[in-house]
């Protein structure tokens, strides 16, 4: 591979990196009223819905969804799906702006990737009877609008380089992970494993799928995507 585009890759990536810290220490800050930051997709929004266009998926989630769409595109416009992700951003988040960037799309199917963030403490000390009550929360509201719900695993991850105080994250991602399975068999919802396939023995994320240890690379997002075309199927 050319060293030159060996040095734009990483160079995009430190500056995704970058976007990912305003979102959680500049943007959030900046502007307390919009904290769900509802703007980020408001125009993409509302072109989507007067295109008349029909939306197969949206892709609910944080910067691992935000980047997925920003380095493979053609992947979200071959499979028809729209990324609505985040930098940054918590369950908690996610559900106060769930209605606006799901369900007023009307999906057929949505699918909802959470819970990084809220191990990470962006929003404050982690507490997982929130985090799944938030999980809970959106899965009943797309329901009751009639879209199918399908939850990803928790990508793999043994630190977070933004909040290198958290010492277990191995351990909350397991665990949230087991919640999740579990409410997934309860309540007859389809379960996407990333993690089975991502994660080395020890818990982290398998470095050739990763620069940072937290988010996906090309190969990591092609791994992704297998593994969600099979669930769609």
């Amino acid at each position: 591979m050319p060293q030159a585009y060996i040095d734009y890759r990483v160079m995009k990536r430190i500056l995704l990196i970058i976007m990912l810290l305003w979102n959680i220490f500049g943007s959030h800050a900046a502007a307390p009223q919009d904290w769900a930051n509802r703007a980020r997709y408001a125009q993409a929004n509302y072109e989507l819905l007067q295109s008349k266009d029909s939306v197969r998926a949206v892709l609910l989630g944080n910067s691992i969804t935000e980047f997925w769409e920003e380095l493979r595109p053609d992947f979200f416009v071959t499979e028809h799906l729209v990324g609505r992700g985040i930098g940054g951003q918590v369950s908690s988040q996610m559900l106060a702006r769930f209605r606006q960037d799901v369900i007023n799309l009307r999906p057929r199917i949505v699918v909802i990737n959470c819970g990084t963030n809220d191990i990470a403490e962006n929003n404050g000390e982690y507490d997982e009877e929130i985090t799944m009550d938030n999980i809970k929360s959106m899965t009943e509201l797309a329901q009751a609008h009639g879209i199918a719900v399908m939850l990803s695993s928790v990508l793999p991850a043994d630190s977070f380089i933004w909040n290198t105080r958290v010492k277990d994250a191995v351990q909350k991602i397991q665990h949230l992970n087991h919640r999740i399975i579990d409410y997934c068999e309860s309540n007859n919802i389809a379960y996407i494993d990333y993690y089975s396939l991502m994660a080395t023995p020890g818990g982290a994320m398998i470095p050739a799928y990763t620069e940072d240890g937290v988010h996906p690379n090309s190969a990591g997002y092609e791994v992704m995507e297998r593994i969600l075309i099979d669930a769609l199927k």
